[in-house]
């Protein structure tokens, strides 16, 4: 009795072949952007480090001057009617200061969500990519 090659008959050889091939262009895509996340990880990572060292350095350079000179322009007027007039400008300058640093900080924090942005990219092509060919 002759058997019949149900796998020819059908053409499964065809499809697993053509499924193997996907699976593996799937896993090579997949690897991609894990390599790609993993690489903007790192520069992102690098630059938060230098951010923060220099903020660091800056936040401790900015105290000094500025206590000092507020120190300078109080022992100027020290003697003088203005004095009050003098610490209280000298308040306000301050006041100032930590406002602007607090929305130079606000700021660079909302400019963190662009972080990932070419694997977030990749991955809603991808995804365009997928819905489409079902």
């Amino acid at each position: 009795m002759a058997r019949m090659n149900w796998t020819s008959l059908l053409n499964l050889q065809g499809l697993t072949a053509r499924w193997r091939a996907a699976i593996s262009e799937g896993t090579l895509a997949v690897e991609d952007r894990l390599e790609l996340a993993r690489l903007e990880w790192a520069e992102h990572k690098r630059r938060l480090a230098l951010l923060a060292l220099l903020l660091v350095i800056f936040g401790a350079l900015a105290v000094v001057t500025l206590l000092l000179l507020s120190a300078a322009v109080l022992v100027q007027f020290w003697d003088t009617p203005q004095r009050a007039l003098v610490a209280w400008v000298l308040a306000g300058l301050w006041c100032l200061a930590c406002v602007g640093v607090l929305l130079v900080l606000l700021s660079l924090a909302r400019q963190a969500h662009s972080a990932f942005a070419l694997t977030r990219r990749e991955l809603l092509q991808d995804w365009r990519a997928i819905k489409e060919q079902v």
